[in-house]
């Protein structure tokens, strides 16, 4: 197979593959949102009823009825909206149509899949119409219990339902769903209002009711009162209850409450019981009470109804004279729900499908099935497809209905893979040809199964021939490909050829015709037959080609020639509804071409003619039995031959079947006889008529008349009393007869009475007489009738007796007698005699003749039954007791049971208690008596005062009998009382009991506070002020007062402060309540309280604070100028919400806008209105101005500033006129400009006059000069004349005044003379300035300039211009100054000084630290002295160590400024700017302090922690907040062996205690906690030990020694450790020492001179008299590496007696004139004396802090890692370790071999200020840290040349690192340690001093590092600029050691020498696990273990 053919075969493959890959991605529809069962609205709301559906693709929503009939919109009735959605907008009632506003829709879902209804939705809509409800009287006997209704008319009672009741007295009941039914009032969940124990006085009262409407929501009261009509029980009457209400059949949806009535009343009042019956039986069982269902007297109310509720109740109503029951039968609805599963299913063609229905609710009527919306008659709850066929895809949907909703699911049945219908691929097309060659026709089709592809040529089907090729095969892919080759082809093979591809899925063709030219050609056509009114459809069969006409002819004419028929163009015939006589014939079609050639074919065409029958009947009356019936069947039309036959309910009749006969008259006509009619014969008869045409049926119906006979007689039956009888009685006939029973009204048959229907024992179904609990009234003779109206029907008497056994009527009953008087007791048995009676007493046989006379029987017989009485002469307490009558016959026996009460007065009650008492009342208890058989009907609680008597002092409460707890009420607090208590029944009143006494208690005062008044005391703070209540009203001793406060305007509760009782008398109270809003009205109430509680609240009274400051400035401020000096101002006052006061006026502060910041330029004028003139402003100038409103607490917030310029005047005189010879004829005038020009000059005006006598009278020259000129040359002057010159300016205004006049004469002698004046000139910074000298003079005078005082040296930036005048460029600060031009000629020289202002930025302004608190710092503020512009303000920029810079302004007048909302004991940099006209200056020194506060302190074990057995308490206000208030706390613990810690908490707030749970007793923890503030955190570590179960300690845990052979297993077991370490130590230290000093004795003879160990190294002496000397070898210290061991202090070598902080604090006790630090852990020299190092030794000082004694050093130990001179090197920083290219470049210096002033080390970026040091006190620049890769710690590198040596610092704390809070520069970044890294392994920790930054977190800190400080003056810097001394606390120093862990740097000597971001990255850096401190390293241990 070559390369191409495989490619095509893979394509096919792959192509195949992925068609049966794909899926099928439709989906059915289904409700999103299906509309509800029931649509309920008013014509006043309408409604919408929403119905949406998903699937793919989306369903069309459709509304139908349900019929099926399509729904549309009616206009403004009915709208179907395109969501579909189905509105019903609102509407008048008089637009109400039934079939739109009482209908049943259903929604529609339907897509390309199938189509779904919704649930059947009854739309009801509801005219609003006037209704009238009434409350009804209700009569009722006293003592029963009453049900009053609320009638509500029958057309609204669907939509109104009772709200509540409400009484004449303006009580309103409502239904109660809580568990209240004790109380004598309870509206029923149906609405009926149900009082019990009705008494006379409830016949007073009147109720209405009152009702709701659900659709509007309308409620109203009825229009009538009900009351309770009362009659007295005048005698004994059985229960009656309301024939109506005996059967009563109700439904009640589920989970709601509801009521079953039982309304009977009588005398004695009834004992109602409850049964329910169990289902499908006639056993029933009481009714189980619970909390869900409850009795209120006859009620039974169900709460929360359940289905299992369903079911037949029976109410039983007994009372000593009879009884009744009443039946209701309840369903309790639940609502329907189904689904169907599968939900999807896809099943395979001829494969089964099965949908199951589950469904839900109650009760279920019928199950129906939907297939796309249609029903498919199958009512079971599953659904079995056979065989699945394409039609049976779609949506299948089960419908579960009642009578009052449905319920629908529904599911999708897809075609299965293995389905899939025939599909054409591929399909030839048309064609024409020659006649000859080869035709080749393809068809390709796929489908599952595989389709078959068959060929046909108009209309027939094609086979293999000898021309004639038909093939198919099929491809790889699954498609079919049908060839068909037709060979040699003629002109008759042309013609319409099909391919139809089919399977048993479904069928697909294609057809296309074959043109072959040649003549026409038409094929032969076969006989056609067709049934007659159908439709012929013929084509006919022409080839050849063209064709120019095709033509059918019938008997020589054209068709068509009716309407019937139809032809066209392409041959087809069309024959509508054919006939016989006019459409059977021979039809001829004709084809001809072009050249007139022809072809004929014929067609002939039968008319088949089908059956048609005559229709018959046997009549419209039925026949009687034994009558002849015949009938005919006629069949009028039809094709011979046919075939009649005879169906009897559908089976076919044989002849002379069961007296049926069958004729045949003709070949058309059969009859069919019945000789004598019989029962049987009775059906449906069907004549079928057949022939070749089809077949008809015609059926006719025969009744015959039957009369009644007996299918089953009834007999005389007897039955047992209270079983189920059941008598049948059947009939037959036709029609069928009714049965029916009735019953002899007497003892005897013969009248007959029916029976009554309402009974529920007893009923007739189907002819069965049921009687159910038969009793003895049930006998007597019964009458069974069988009637259908033909004879006389049929009729049995039959006798039904009950054999009854003994039967009580009563079976319990009470009987009472008083003590000593005789009494009877009677019962009387009905039954079947003989019956025999015995008594029992108390379950033991009574015999009267034992017990001493006392009991006397006697027996009568009566007609149904015995009377029984049994006498007792005198009764006594013993008789109480229960008595029975025991009644047998044969048929069984009853008992009845008479409780006799003997009764008598109560006796004393027993056991008074006192169970509870207050102040004013008491609560008792007591045991009741025995009560005497008597119920006892109250108690009385008998108390006095205790000085009082019982005869003239009493008060008595009555208590009801059944209650043996009681309170009195209304006694005083704190009083003595006497109580006892007297029990009374209907006998009489029992003793007393014993007396109890009581005190009451205090009470809570029952005033309020007097005299309470308010005042405001500040806009936050009120005043309030009381005097204690009444003393009488006290009620116990005061102990405070309960203030309570809030804004008058809230809904919320008052806020409460407490405040202490002041014991002075009379004294008034006062409190202060702050932080209250500006100018709110506020309610204020005062309540006093004691030991017991608070008492009432005064009075709300109400006071606003006072006024405060607008919050808002006004708003719309607008200004417009008037005048040259007035401007109009206008504004709108500010949103009164924000006024916080009374606006009292308006401020506008206005002043010229170029000098705006300048307070003292600026103007104020007050206003009450909103809009002001101001006057008197200067002209042409431009005014900024802003309104701000004041209130009496002050002047509010400003508007932001407008501007308005004032307009334009005559300007001023010019300043000043000069006017200077030029020539014998002209003069020079020149003038300065107006001092005021009050607006833009136009131009100069140049008046010149002759100063004679002659030419007083004459006008002046004038001449007009452009306003850029100051000067004029006034020409053509005569000789020695004097002139007066004089020159006015000009704005757009006019001309303004004249200046000075001055005078001159031309002269010949022109003397040098400077035209410019004298003037100040300002410049502004880097700006051009051009200073004037306009010089005249002849000859020409010499111009020289001085600059302050000083010959002008021309410059490339200061040149002389040609005229003369001086040109600056750029102009700087050292350009101010004078300048002064002088010029000079023979006759005569003048001057003209200039003096240059320039403005520039400001300096940096002085800024110096005031004071700190714990949120703000306080700063003073100077302009730098040389500035001269004025400053316009300050920026002053400050940021917290760790976060980000925020700027505040300041006036340009401050001097001192407070930065608020500062972090509490934080470190802060604050530097200010100040800024000008000009721009904003630079930036002052940094300032670096501190708010106060700091961490929090820990406390000591034994004040924070309490342990008991299993927990411990923890009290949180044992720590020290440091200043700062606590944030909270991080709990964590763990036992002692564990590793792991346990938090408890991480958010434990401060305050109070905290409780630790949950820990095993006996056992050893360790707890720690941290503690945060906005200082940062401290953590602490405690151990502890649970106490035992009992209480007890446990000993100290022992300290478990390491098996060492645990890690070292190959150690032998002899050997110890303890002894091997410490020698092996020894011996290491000993060899490297050895080593280190023979390395350092070559190193002193040999090497480079920079390297070698130098023995005046060691003394080091400063240039002052007050030093620290170190005394110290760096190079040995740095070999042995000293670590200092785990202790909070570092202790002293051994040897020494001196540890770290006695070092620090007290020096060395030698010759040191000050405190001087040394080094105790030095190798060699250790107790050496110090001695002052001469003042030549080479020691760098850094300079204290100014007013500092102290000297620090810094030094470069070490001596290897040799820097090279000018080499330059990568120095990574900590995060710049992963990105080299943010590595910094640092160059070293060359050596200077000696040279004080040249710095030895690197050159760093510079920070802002730095420069070198000068003269011997010398900073030291640049980076002389290394990092050391491999090392403990990090070392110093030396590279000083001789003499260039650097002393280290204190080796141990710097003392400014332990200093106090008050330190600001020199304090540590305590805040921001290492939170989280006491959580891990314990690294070392270090102190060092870099300016003020210290102690820099590493990176495990999850906080940032601390910026580097930039305050140091470069020429006075210290080391650490620490204003405090080097002495501290031992306690300070160990503060500090606790506070500060974990900080690994490399240290810089000095932070100046870098940028903030190069100390930034340099505190970053990963991999400094360690501290390098002046170049020592210390790992002490901080864990606080207590």
């Amino acid at each position: 197979m070559n390369l191409p053919v495989l490619w095509r075969f893979a394509t096919l493959l792959l192509m195949g593959c992925s068609l049966g890959m794909s899926e099928d991605d439709t989906m059915g529809p289904i409700f999103n949102r299906e509309p509800p069962n029931r649509v309920d609205f008013s014509n006043t709301t309408g409604a919408v009823v929403e119905c949406s559906a998903r699937g793919n693709p989306t369903p069309d929503i459709i509304w139908i009825r349900a019929d099926g009939s399509a729904v549309g919109d009616v206009p403004g009735l009915r709208q179907v909206m395109p969501n579909g959605n189905l509105v019903f907008p609102p509407f008048r009632a008089e637009d109400y149509r039934q079939e739109v506003h009482a209908q049943v829709y259903v929604c529609l879902a339907k897509n390309s899949v199938g189509s779904i209804h919704s649930r059947d939705v009854n739309v009801r809509a509801v005219v609003s119409q006037y209704y009238v409800t009434e409350a009804e009287n209700e009569y009722v006997i006293r003592g029963n219990s009453a049900v009053m209704k609320c009638k509500i008319p029958s057309f609204v009672a669907d939509f109104v339902t009772v709200d509540s009741w409400i009484a004449d007295d303006g009580t309103v009941h409502t239904h109660n769903t809580a568990n209240d039914y004790d109380g004598k009032y309870i509206v029923l969940p149906s609405g009926e209002l149900h009082i019990r124990d009705v008494g006379p006085e409830d016949g007073y009262k009147s109720y209405q009711c009152r009702t709701k409407h659900r659709l509007s929501g309308e409620t109203r009261l009825s229009a009538t009162k009900g009351r309770l009509v009362i009659t007295e029980p005048v005698s004994s009457s059985g229960p009656r209850v309301a024939s109506t209400a005996k059967f009563d059949v109700i439904q009640r949806p589920v989970g709601k409450n509801f009521a079953l009535m039982c309304q009977a009343q009588g005398h004695p009042i009834p004992i109602f019981r409850w049964y329910k019956y169990i289902d499908g039986t006639t056993r029933k069982q009481p009714v189980i009470l619970d909390e869900r269902v409850k009795q209120v007297s006859g009620t039974l109310i169900i709460k929360e109804a359940k289905v299992d509720d369903s079911g037949k109740y029976l109410c039983v109503v007994n009372n000593s004279v009879g009884g009744e029951s009443v039946e209701t039968v309840l369903t309790v609805t639940a609502p329907l729900a189904a689904s169907v599963e599968p939900q999807t299913q896809t099943v395979d063609f001829g494969r089964p499908a099965t949908f199951k229905c589950n469904f839900e609710g109650n009760p279920i009527k019928t199950i129906s099935w939907l297939k796309d919306g249609k029903p498919l008659n199958h009512k079971e709850p599953i659904l079995t497809i056979e065989s699945v066929k394409k039609e049976d895809k779609g949506m299948y949907q089960c419908f579960i209905r009642n009578d009052q909703e449905s319920a629908e699911a529904s599911a999708e049945l897809k075609l299965g893979g293995r389905f899939e219908p025939p599909q054409l691929r591929y399909s030839f097309p048309e064609d024409t040809l020659q006649p000859g060659p080869s035709v080749f026709l393809k068809c390709i089709a796929s489908g599952n199964p595989t389709p078959e592809i068959t060929w046909e040529l108009d209309g027939k089907k094609l086979s293999n021939s000898d021309r004639l090729q038909v093939g198919q095969y099929v491809t790889v892919n699954g498609d079919v490909v049908s060839h068909l080759n037709i060979s040699s082809t003629h002109t008759n093979d042309g013609g319409l050829y099909k391919c139809i591809a089919s399977s048993k899925v479904g069928s697909v063709e294609h057809s296309n015709r074959l043109n072959i030219y040649g003549l026409p050609f038409i094929r032969p056509m076969e006989k056609k037959a067709i049934v007659a009114g159908e439709t012929l459809i013929v084509t006919c069969p022409v080839a050849g080609y063209p064709i120019e006409s095709i033509v059918w002819e019938r008997d020589g004419r054209v068709l068509p020639i009716n309407r019937k028929q139809k032809v066209f163009p392409n041959g087809t015939l069309i024959i509508e509804n054919v006939e016989r006589l006019s459409d059977q014939a021979t039809y001829t079609c004709v084809a001809r071409n072009s050249q007139g050639y022809s072809a004929r074919g014929t067609l002939e065409v039968q008319v088949m003619v089908p059956p048609q029958i005559l229709p018959f009947s046997f009549g419209d009356t039925p026949g009687n039995a034994g009558d002849m019936s015949v009938v005919q069947c006629a069949v009028t039309k039809g094709d011979y031959p046919i075939t009649i036959t005879w169906f009897f309910n559908d089976a076919e009749i044989s002849p002379g079947h069961q007296g049926i006969a069958i004729g045949k008259m003709s070949h058309r006509i059969s009859a069919l006889s019945i000789e004598a009619l019989q029962a049987r014969h009775s059906g449906t008869y069907t004549c079928r008529a057949t022939n070749t045409a089809g077949v008809t049926n015609h059926s006719a119906v025969l009744n015959v008349n039957v009369p009644p006979r007996w299918i089953l007689e009834p007999t005389d039956k007897a039955f047992a009393q209270g079983s189920d009888a059941k008598v049948e009685c059947k009939a037959d006939g036709f029609p069928k007869p009714q049965v029916t029973w009735k019953k002899a009204a007497g003892d005897t048959p013969g009248d007959y009475n029916d029976l009554k229907p309402n009974n529920p024992n007893i009923r007739v179904e189907d002819g069965t007489l049921s009687i159910n609990n038969i009793q003895k009234t049930n006998e007597g003779y019964y009458l069974c009738e069988a009637v259908n109206g033909i004879g006389s029907g049929l009729s049995a008497v039959i006798l039904i007796s009950v054999q009854a056994p003994p039967h009580f009527e009563i079976k319990l009953r009470n009987q009472t007698s008083r003590r000593g008087e005789p009494a009877v007791l009677q019962c009387e048995a009905r039954g079947e005699k003989p019956i025999g009676i015995l008594w029992n007493m108390n379950n033991k046989r009574l015999d009267p003749k034992s017990d001493n006379n006392r009991y006397t029987i006697r027996e009568e017989i009566l007609p149904n039954g015995v009377l029984s009485d049994l006498s007792i002469k005198r009764t006594e307490r013993e008789d109480s007791a229960l008595f029975t009558c025991v009644a047998t016959n044969a048929f069984g026996s009853d008992d009845t049971s008479i409780n006799m009460i003997v009764q008598e007065v109560p006796e004393v009650p027993d056991g008074l208690k006192v169970l509870d008492k207050s102040g004013r009342s008491v609560q008792l208890s007591w045991a009741a008596p025995y009560d005497g058989k008597s119920p006892i009907k109250r108690y009385l609680i008998e108390f006095k005062h205790a000085k009082g008597t019982w005869e003239n002092d009493i008060d008595r409460v009555l208590v009801p009998g059944q209650q043996t707890v009681a309170g009195v009420f209304n006694l005083k607090p704190a009083t003595t009382y006497h109580l006892r208590i007297v029990a009374e029944n209907d006998i009489g009143t029992s003793d007393p009991s014993d007396t109890v006494t009581i005190i009451t208690a205090e009470e809570v005062p029952s005033g309020p506070p007097m005299n309470v008044k308010v005042e405001a005391e500040g806009q936050h703070t009120l005043k309030i002020l009381w005097k204690p209540p009444e003393r009488d009203q006290w009620n116990g001793e005061i102990l405070g007062y309960y203030v309570g406060y809030k804004a008058a305007s809230a809904d919320t509760p008052y806020l409460f402060e407490t405040v202490e009782f002041s014991k002075e008398e009379g004294k008034e109270h006062h409190l202060q309540i702050t932080d209250l809003k500006t100018y709110t009205q506020y309610a204020v109430v005062v309540q006093a309280f004691n030991k017991v509680g608070a008492g009432p609240m005064s009075e709300e009274v109400r006071q606003y604070t006072a006024e405060g400051i607008p919050e808002q400035p006004p708003q719309d401020t607008t200004c417009t100028t008037l005048t040259s000096q007035t401007i109009r101002v206008s504004w709108v006052s500010p949103p009164l919400s924000t006024v916080n006061g009374v606006i009292k006026g308006y401020k506008v502060v206005y002043g010229p806008s170029d000098s705006w910041y300048d307070d003292n330029t600026k103007d104020t004028k007050i206003t009450s209105a909103s809009e002001t003139i101001l006057h008197g402003l200067k002209k042409y100038t431009n005014y900024s101005m802003q309104v701000l409103a004041y209130t009496s607490g002050g002047d509010g917030v400003r508007s932001p500033a407008i501007h308005c310029q004032t307009e334009q005047d005559v300007p001023e005189a010019p300043n000043a006129v000069k006017a200077l010879v030029m020539s014998s004829e002209s003069i020079l005038v020149s003038w300065k400009p107006p001092e005021q020009p009050n607006g833009i000059v136009t131009q100069y005006t140049v008046y010149v006059k002759e100063d004679s006598e002659a030419a007083k009278e004459e006008e002046p020259k004038s001449q007009k000069v452009p306003q850029y000129q100051m000067s004029y040359e006034a020409s053509g002057l005569q000789k020695k004349e004097r002139y007066e010159f004089w020159v006015t300016a000009s704005t757009i205004i006019g001309e303004g005044q004249p200046s000075k006049p001055v005078s001159l004469s031309p002269s010949p002698r022109v003397p040098a003379k400077i035209a410019s004046f004298d003037d100040n000139f300002t410049a502004t910074y880097k700006e051009d300035v051009k200073l004037p000298c306009l010089a005249v003079g002849i000859p020409p005078p010499e111009i020289v300039w001085k600059v302050k005082g000083l010959a002008f040296q021309p410059d490339d930036r200061i040149r002389q211009l040609p005229e003369g005048s001086l040109f600056i460029t750029s102009v700087t600060r050292q350009d101010a100054g004078e300048y002064t031009c002088t010029v000079e000629n023979s006759f005569g020289q003048d001057t003209v000084t200039h003096r240059l202002v320039v403005h520039a930025p400001p300096h940096k302004p002085q800024v110096t630290l005031t004071s700190t608190t714990t949120n703000s710092i306080t700063i003073k503020l100077r302009p730098h002295p040389t500035d001269n512009a004025p400053l316009h303000g300050y920026t002053i920029h400050y940021k917290p160590e760790f976060g980000e810079w925020e700027t505040v302004q300041a006036g340009s007048q401050t001097q001192t400024f407070t930065i608020e909302n500062l972090w509490c004991g934080s470190r802060y940099q604050v530097y200010v700017t100040a800024y000008n006209g000009i721009g904003t200056g630079d930036a002052s020194d940094i300032l670096n302090t501190k708010t106060k506060g700091a961490k929090p302190g820990i406390p000591e074990a034994s004040r924070f922690i309490e342990v008991s057995s299993g927990s411990i308490t923890l009290h949180l206000s044992a720590w020290s907040d440091g200043g700062c208030p606590m944030l909270y706390f991080v709990v964590e613990h763990k036992k002692k062996s564990q590793t792991e810690w346990n938090q408890v908490s991480n958010n434990v707030k401060p305050g109070g205690n905290f409780v630790v749970l949950d820990l095993d007793p006996a056992t050893w923890y360790h707890l720690r906690v941290t503690a945060h503030n906005n200082a940062g955190f401290a953590v602490a570590e405690y151990e502890f030990a649970t106490l035992t179960v009992t209480g007890g300690t446990i000993p100290p845990p022992e300290r478990e020694l390491t098996a060492v052979n645990k890690y070292f297993p190959w150690l032998p077991d002899w050997l110890d450790l303890n002894v091997i370490v410490p020698l092996a130590a020894t011996i290491v230290v000993i060899i490297v020492g050895v080593v280190v000093i023979c390395v350092a004795i070559s190193r002193r003879s040999r090497g480079p001179e920079q390297t070698r160990l130098r023995d005046d190294v060691v003394y080091n002496q400063s240039a002052g008299g007050n030093a620290t000397v170190d005394k110290r070898r760096p190079d040995l210290r740095d070999e042995l590496g000293y670590i200092a061991p785990p202790n909070r202090k570092l202790p002293p070598v051994p040897g020494s007696n001196y540890n770290t902080c006695d070092r620090i604090k007290r020096g060395h006790p030698g010759s040191f004139r000050s405190h001087a630090t040394w080094d105790p852990r030095h190798p060699r020299h250790m107790y050496e004396e110090l001695s002052l190092h001469p003042p030549g030794s080479g020691i760098r000082k850094f300079s204290g802090h100014p007013g500092s004694d102290e000297a620090l050093y810094s030094r470069a130990g070490g001596m290897e890692d040799e820097i090279c001179p000018y080499a330059t090197f990568h120095l990574l920083g900590f995060r710049e370790e992963m990105d080299p290219n943010k590595a910094m470049q640092f160059q070293t210096f060359p050596h200077q071999n000696g040279h004080e002033r040249a710095h030895s080390g690197t050159i760093g970026p510079m920070g802002p200020g730095s420069m070198a040091g000068n003269g011997h006190i010398h900073q030291r620049t640049g980076s002389q840290s290394m990092p050391r890769t491999n090392g403990r710690y990090s070392r110093v590198n030396s590279q000083n040349g001789p003499g260039s040596n650097f002393s280290p610092g204190p080796e141990y704390d710097d003392p400014a690192n332990c200093g106090t809070e008050e330190d600001q520069y020199g304090s540590q970044y305590g805040q921001y340690g290492a939170p989280y890294d006491h959580y891990g392994s314990r690294g070392s920790v270090s102190r060092r001093s870099v300016g003020s930054a210290r102690n820099l977190p590493m990176s495990g800190s999850p906080e940032p590092p601390p910026p580097p400080p930039r305050n140091h003056d470069p020429n006075n810097s210290s080391f650490n600029d620490s204003k405090e001394s080097n002495e501290i606390s031992e306690a300070e120093c160990d503060r500090d050691q606790l506070v500060n862990r974990n900080y690994g740097v490399s240290v810089r000597a000095h932070n100046k020498d870098m940028t903030t971001e190069e100390m930034r990255k340099l505190i970053e850096r990963n991999e400094a696990g360690h501290h390098q401190q002046n170049g020592f390293a210390v790992t002490p241990y901080d864990t606080v273990a207590v």
